[in-house]
């Protein structure tokens, strides 16, 4: 990502707050080199992207030179095996994987279901089962897949996300091999995670897997995107432990407002700098 400084590879999770052609307007006027958007429901739905539409996204992305992601909802299980709905599962990520190239979009965010506690096991196969039918799909596609590391619930809760621990997302990652699934890494969801943290999250996985870095500040003790200084993550450091690893890729930001993003990309790169890492 040459020439680009450390602010400028600070993307902004523009979800579905506005249209993805106001989204792209908006970044090209702000500086922002990165939006990632989500396409199942108004002003993004999926439906609404007919060859009209796709034509004025992919036109509006080349001249502003944006890249371009799209985001999965983590409230799709991709763990899902019950009749018909797997079938609408498959499905919901294809047509994710069939409109990327259409509007130039450089990477698609997934993630790896949920399931039940007492179905972990077979809910887990399944999402990798999944994910590597979706990888083959998007490799004849030439779309990039990242999976998030998701956020981690309290012990006696029912539901939970995978993959959430290191060992979960090296497991999804190493079964999966696939060059068109690479990973995601949500720094705030890792910061929570009882005994780990960032830098031991880091040091757990293989980061050469790492083509994004999700950034939001947290508590440290339960899921809460906050701005960056709300909460007690140490920007600083994450900034100088990532770097430090020769990573090259891009950061997105994401919690509350579009406007908080974008002032939020200051407040992160004034932090790095005071931890000693380049910035320009």
């Amino acid at each position: 990502m040459s020439g680009k400084t450390l602010k400028q590879r600070i993307g902004i999770d523009i979800g579905r707050r506005v249209s993805v052609e106001d989204g792209l307007e908006w970044a090209a006027k702000n500086d922002v080199h990165f939006i990632d958007v989500q396409t199942d429901i108004h002003p993004n739905a999926l439906e609404s992207f007919d060859a009209e539409r796709i034509a004025g996204v992919r036109a509006l992305k080349e001249r502003h030179n944006i890249n371009l992601g799209l985001h999965t909802l983590s409230g799709v299980n991709v763990a899902e095996f019950s009749p018909f709905c797997r079938d609408a599962v498959d499905a919901y990520l294809k047509a994710y994987i069939d409109l990327a190239p259409q509007v130039g979009a450089d990477w698609i965010v997934v993630h790896g279901g949920y399931h039940f506690t007492a179905c972990r096991t077979l809910r887990m196969q399944t999402a990798i089962d999944r994910l590597k039918r979706m990888a083959g799909y998007a490799e004849e596609k030439g779309v990039l897949l990242l999976l998030e590391n998701l956020n981690w619930e309290p012990v006696l809760a029912e539901v939970n996300y995978m993959p959430v621990t290191p060992a979960e997302t090296m497991h999804f990652l190493t079964e999966i091999n696939s060059p068109a699934l690479r990973w995601s890494f949500t720094a705030n969801h890792a910061h929570f995670l009882p005994g780990v943290g960032i830098s031991n999250f880091i040091d757990a996985v293989d980061f050469s897997f790492c083509h994004e870095v999700r950034l939001a500040d947290n508590n440290g003790s339960y899921e809460i995107h906050q701005r960056p200084g709300e909460g007690t993550i140490d920007f600083g450091a994450m900034f100088k432990k990532i770097e430090g690893l020769g990573y090259k890729g891009h950061y997105t930001n994401g919690f509350t407002t579009i406007d908080d993003m974008l002032a939020g990309r200051d407040y992160m790169v004034a932090r790095a700098a005071e931890a000693g890492v380049k910035i320009d």
